[in-house]
């Protein structure tokens, strides 16, 4: 499902108009942005929680030369689904 299809679900669901829909889906997305750039967690009860985690540096390899690279410390966006959405899933 891409975001179109997304926004088509939400109108249909909600009665409310497509412009309206993708509106709603635009702010909860920069929301949940704000949130996690800030350094803040977002729970979802039932859904998830999006968080941001810190991963350290390392030595990588390039696989074309086997030459060792360091890759440098860098945070990374991370969704945890929630007991609720994987009971669901695994019915």
């Amino acid at each position: 499902m891409n975001k179109a299809q997304l926004v088509t679900k939400i109108a249909e669901k909600t009665n409310f108009t497509k412009k309206d829909s993708e509106k709603v889906l635009k702010a909860t997305i920069e929301s949940i942005v704000e949130a996690l750039t800030e350094g803040d967690k977002v729970q979802l009860s039932g859904f998830g929680t999006f968080e941001v985690k810190n991963r350290k540096a390392r030595v990588g390899r390039n696989p074309k030369t086997n030459e060792e690279i360091q890759i440098p410390e860098f945070k990374q966006p991370a969704f945890r689904a929630g007991k609720d959405l994987k009971d669901i899933i695994n019915k």
